[in-house]
C-alpha cells in the first residue's frame, strides 16, 4: 500500500470515528460559541474596542478549544488499534499525515462556525478585504493540527500528558498566531498581508518537516 494510500485510510478512519461519536466537534463547538459570547459581556459597549480585541480573541478561542480537538483525535487510537497499525506495516509518517489531514479538517469546520460569529460580535461593519482572511485561517488549522499532533505523539507515553500537552502546544504555536492576528489587523487596516502570510507558510512547512521525521523515533518509543 502506497504512502498516499495509507494517509487516506487513517484520514477516513479518524473522521468515521468523529462521525459516529462527534465528541471533538459537538462538545467543543458549543463551549467556543459560549466563550465568544462570554468575552463582549465582560468588556465595556465599545465598538472601536471590540474591534480591535476581535481578531485576538477569535485565534485566542481557535487555539483553546482547537487542542482539545486535535488531542481527542489523537486518543481516539487506542493501543490495540496502535500495535495492530504497527504489525500491518504502516508508514508511522502516513499515520502522523492522515491524522493530521482529519485534524485540519475538523478544526476548519469549527473556524468555519466560529469566524461569523466573532464578526457579529466584535466586527458587526463589514470588514473590506475579508476573503483575505480564508488563506490565514486555513494555514492555522494546518499548524495546529500539525502541533496538536506531534505533541500527542511526543507526550503518549507519559502518565500527565492530558496536564503536559496543553502546556507544549502553547508555546509552540505562537509563531504560528502572532502572524495570524497582525494579517488580520492588516486586513482591518487596508494593509497587506504578504509577509505575515509567508512567515506562517515557512512555519507550517516545518512543522511537517518536523512532525514527518520524527514521526518513526516516536513510534518506536512507544
Amino acid at each position: 500500500m502506497t504512502f498516499r494510500r495509507q494517509a487516506l485510510v487513517i484520514f477516513r478512519r479518524d473522521l468515521r470515528i468523529e462521525g459516529r461519536t462527534g465528541e471533538a466537534l459537538l462538545i467543543t463547538l458549543p463551549f467556543g460559541l459560549a466563550a465568544l459570547f462570554l468575552i463582549p459581556l465582560a468588556l465595556p459597549l465599545d465598538t472601536e474596542l471590540l474591534s480591535r480585541i476581535g481578531p485576538g480573541m477569535f485565534w485566542a478561542v481557535t487555539l483553546l478549544f482547537g487542542m482539545f480537538i486535535t488531542f481527542r483525535q489523537s486518543a481516539g487510537e487506542s493501543p490495540a488499534q496502535h500495535e495492530q497499525l504497527r504489525m500491518l506495516g504502516v508508514d508511522p509518517a502516513a499515520r502522523y499525515t492522515g491524522r493530521v489531514a482529519a485534524s485540519t479538517l475538523l478544526l476548519v469546520v469549527f473556524e468555519v462556525v466560529m469566524a461569523p460569529t466573532t464578526i457579529l460580535l466584535f466586527a458587526p461593519e463589514p470588514i473590506p478585504g475579508w476573503p483575505w482572511a480564508i488563506p490565514l485561517a486555513l494555514l492555522v488549522a494546518i499548524g495546529l493540527a500539525l502541533i496538536g499532533t506531534l505533541v500527542s505523539d511526543m507526550t503518549a507515553s507519559l502518565r500527565g500528558r492530558s496536564t503536559l500537552a496543553p502546556l507544549l502546544v502553547a508555546p509552540l504555536s505562537i509563531p504560528l498566531l502572532v502572524p495570524a492576528a497582525q494579517g488580520l489587523e492588516s486586513i482591518r487596516t487596508n494593509n497587506g498581508i504578504l509577509v505575515p502570510a509567508l512567515f506562517m507558510v515557512l512555519v507550517v512547512l516545518a512543522l511537517a518537516v518536523i512532525g514527518v521525521m520524527t514521526a518513526q523515533p516516536l513510534e518506536e518509543t512507544t
